[in-house]
């Protein structure tokens, strides 16, 4: 029957847009590639000197010879593979100590003064600050490139481990306990997954400090790495290397940012649903 407006009487269903909601991977595209036609605008028209800022192509022909090894330097792939060893060996020596570490501090008070005050007290510094130190304690081979990442790397894990085991509310607890649960099985069957997803996410934050470190971390005596191919080039005036070892550097660090979301949407699938 039509009602009083002229509706047919069905039920109105109107559809209300979340602010933020949708997918930006179109506008992202169409950033970039107004960025990048801005840049060969720019340097191709001479509006910058090539010092300042080279072509695309100069870039393009600086990644091309070092892909193919016709640089006058090591092959890309070497560089790559220093670096990538270099930035995983730390992020795994931090995933098994500041994990724990962080669990420990959100579950003891113990734990959480021991801990608290050194993380705190050396997560704002900068890195270069404190790499000299290193050197002179631990010299100048692999060990002090790994352990300046890993320092990097230690801070976030730990805090977000602590974060997340506050996620669990109490009445998951308090269930738990009334099945007969007892407190070891609390902690891994009800804790631990509530912070899983902290964790996971303070995983990704760890690794893009690593890869943020990486270039301080190679400029202690490393003769392979992106890091020390971008320094070297800057001793020369080569911005192009420069900025293709920055754009590789980037491009890598954003495709293991993406391949940390892939695992964090398969281990914690239920995030951000309930």
């Amino acid at each position: 029957m039509p009602d009083h407006q002229g509706g047919t009487g069905a039920p109105r269903t109107s559809a209300f847009k979340v602010p933020g909601e949708g997918s930006s991977v179109a506008i992202s595209i169409a950033t970039i590639v107004v960025l990048f036609a801005l840049w060969a605008i720019v340097s191709n028209l001479g509006l910058v000197k090539p010092l300042f800022l080279p072509t695309p192509q100069a870039v393009l022909q600086q990644f091309v010879e070092y892909l193919t090894g016709a640089a006058n330097d090591k092959p890309l792939w070497q560089h790559f593979l220093a670096s990538v060893g270099r930035v995983f060996a730390a992020f795994a020596f931090a995933v098994l100590t500041a994990v724990p570490v962080g669990i420990a501090m959100g579950m003891s008070r113990i734990a959480r003064g021991i801990f608290d005050p050194p993380i705190e007290f050396y997560r704002p510094l900068p890195p270069l600050s404190y790499l000299p130190l290193i050197i002179i304690w631990f010299g100048i081979d692999e060990l002090p490139k790994v352990l300046l990442i890993y320092l990097s790397c230690f801070a976030p894990l730990a805090l977000a481990a602590r974060s997340g085991m506050k996620s669990a509310s109490q009445e998951q607890m308090h269930a738990a306990y009334s099945m007969g649960a007892s407190y070891r099985q609390v902690i891994w069957h009800v804790v631990l997954p509530s912070a899983l997803p902290e964790i996971l996410v303070g995983m990704r934050i760890a690794i893009g400090f690593g890869w943020t470190t990486l270039v301080a971390a190679e400029m202690v005596a490393a003769n392979v790495g992106l890091g020390q191919m971008v320094l070297n080039a800057s001793n020369f005036l080569r911005t192009d290397i420069v900025i293709m070892g920055i754009v590789v550097i980037g491009i890598v660090a954003y495709l293991f940012d993406l391949l940390m979301r892939w695992i964090e949407r398969r281990v914690v699938p239920w995030k951000g649903r309930i």
